[in-house]
């Protein structure tokens, strides 16, 4: 599968069943080699999830690709020209203006207050990837739009939580390790993850 190009845009709140579908897949692959099945599955419960205050907030973004042979479940985005072409969600990611370091809905340790750019860390959230558009450049240009929106709201840092797996792509990204944390999960296990930082 090919793809024509790669585009960025906001993710609607249309959107949230490709996503579902998408962060489960990219986390029972790509994460396999960091993490346990015992430990995917119970953050899949609590912690990975869709945030859709990010989507409201307008600050997650989804990555499509025109590709001629769709992803199953992943079609999105208007006919184009050539019906043998159409655009697909192949990864998401955000950023926020909120406290909330990760975690998606069903996260209950939120905390969405309102940070100020002027002393706060913009924070960089929920990167997933469909496993066949891996390391190919998808994570790189939501991170980089994700940066240029936070830097235009007036942040002048970033920070994560980033995963055992997102710690390689970002430290390749300028970001450094500050701490390591450990999530705890319902099925009594935790999942450890990097808080992560760096400055615009």
């Amino acid at each position: 599968m090919d793809a024509v190009n790669i585009r960025i845009r906001k993710a609607i709140a249309e959107d949230a069943p490709v996503l579902r579908r998408l962060i489960e897949t990219s986390v029972r692959e790509l994460q396999a080699g960091d993490y346990t099945p015992a430990q995917m599955e119970g953050a899949l419960e609590s912690v990975f999830g869709v945030d859709t205050q990010l989507i409201v907030d307008g600050s997650y973004l989804v990555a499509e690709a025109k590709i001629t042979d769709p992803l199953p479940g992943a079609k999105s985005g208007p006919e184009e020209e050539n019906p043998a072409s159409e655009w697909a969600i192949v990864g998401c990611g955000g950023w926020s203006k909120r406290k909330t370091l990760y975690g998606g809905d069903r996260w209950t340790a939120r905390e969405d207050t309102l940070l100020d750019p002027k002393h706060d860390a913009a924070k960089i959230r929920a990167f997933f990837i469909h496993p066949d558009w891996a390391r190919r450049g998808v994570g790189s240009k939501i991170l980089e739009a994700c940066e240029v929106a936070a830097s235009e709201a007036g942040f002048t840092r970033y920070e994560m939580g980033a995963t055992l797996t997102g710690a390689k792509l970002f430290g390749r990204k300028g970001y450094v390790a500050v701490e390591k944390i450990e999530v705890p999960l319902k099925n009594g296990l935790s999942l450890p993850v990097i808080r992560m930082a760096k400055r615009a």
